[in-house]
Order: structure tokens, then C-alpha cells, then sequence
């Protein structure tokens, strides 16, 4: 149990049986009556994300819900492998759980498993990771200046937009959140 005051990014309430994330929180303290916390909450399972306001001060369930850095290993098809860098244990994670994350996996890569009781919940990985670009177009003569951008493929897979001047071969920095583009990497 905890009070609204202690609720912060990243923490799990169990509200009603469910498992929900605070992705945002907000203390208001109107001129005229009582304080409250504005929370924008995301569904462990589902990412529905909801607004809600809770009475400043009342206490919530909150979710023990267990973080370990683990190794991304292989996939088979239908789950996802990783391994506990300290245990050498092996778990396999349903596809339906990993979700877009999927895209980012390289092979012997880090990623933070949230479980809880025992059951794998999410996969977080880093905000940035550095892949190879696999495929690419050349960028036209003369389309420099406008500063398009055109789709590349990367070694995982994913599709991402690039600045006209990324050749394939190259390696890039991308943001695991949205799929952005963030720059070159010089190796």
C-alpha cells in the first residue's frame, strides 16, 4: 500500500485486480477545495491507457513487480528467449508480451523483464540502440536540400525513415520508442 503522494513514472498499482502503470502524475492544489493527483495509467496487458484522479492523500495497491536486466538469446517463432546474466536462467517470453520491442532485439542485447509473481509482464529496452541499416535506396542527385527522408530496413528487420544521405552498411542510432531516426554512429 501506498499514498497518492508517493506515486511516481513506472509504478504499478493493482486497481481492482488489474495491473496499471503510472506513465504520468500530476498533484493539483485547487484554491478552493480539496488537493488531488491527475494520473494518466497505461494497462500492464492490454496498453490501454486511462485517465484518473485519485484524493490526495488516500492509499493505493500497489503491484511488487520484479525488473531484471536480462540477455536477449534467440527467438524460435513463438517466444523469445533471455537469460539472466547472473543465474545463466533461461525464460521464454510469449511474442504478445515482448510486442514492438521485438523490432530493436538484437541477439546477446540487453533488456529490462518486469514480471510479476512469476509471470513476465513487459519488456523495456534502452531508449537508443545502435543497428546496422541492412537496405536502403540511393538518395537521388539534387534531393539533399529538401530534407527528405526515405524508409530503410534494419539488420532486425524494422522499417525506419532516414535522411536521404544514409547508404546501406551504415550504422545508425534509432529511439526504441517511437522507431526515430537520432543520428550516425562513427565506429
Amino acid at each position: 500500500m501506498a499514498s497518492t503522494n508517493d506515486l511516481k513514472n513506472g509504478l504499478v498499482l493493482n486497481l481492482e485486480g488489474q495491473l496499471w502503470t503510472v506513465t504520468e502524475f500530476q498533484h493539483v492544489k485547487p484554491g478552493k477545495g480539496p488537493a488531488f493527483v491527475r494520473t494518466k495509467l497505461k494497462h500492464v496487458m492490454t496498453g490501454k491507457v486511462v485517465d484518473k484522479t485519485f484524493n490526495a492523500g488516500i492509499k493505493v495497491d500497489t503491484a511488487t513487480v520484479d525488473r531484471r536486466d536480462m540477455t536477449y538469446l534467440y527467438n524460435d517463432g513463438s517466444e523469445y528467449f533471455f537469460m539472466d546474466p547472473g543465474t545463466f536462467e533461461q525464460i521464454g517470453i510469449s511474442g504478445a508480451v515482448v510486442g514492438d520491442a521485438a523490432k530493436f532485439l538484437l541477439e546477446n542485447g540487453t533488456a529490462t523483464v518486469s514480471s510479476h509473481e512469476g509471470e513476465p509482464l513487459f519488456i523495456e529496452l534502452p531508449t537508443s540502440v545502435e543497428l546496422v541499416i541492412e537496405h536502403t535506396d540511393p538518395g537521388l542527385q539534387g534531393d539533399r536540400s529538401t530534407g527528405g527522408t526515405k524508409p530503410a530496413r534494419l539488420e532486425t528487420g524494422a522499417e525506419i525513415q532516414v535522411p536521404l544521405f544514409v547508404t546501406t552498411g551504415e550504422k545508425v542510432k534509432v529511439d526504441t520508442r517511437d522507431g526515430r531516426y537520432l543520428g550516425r554512429v562513427n565506429s
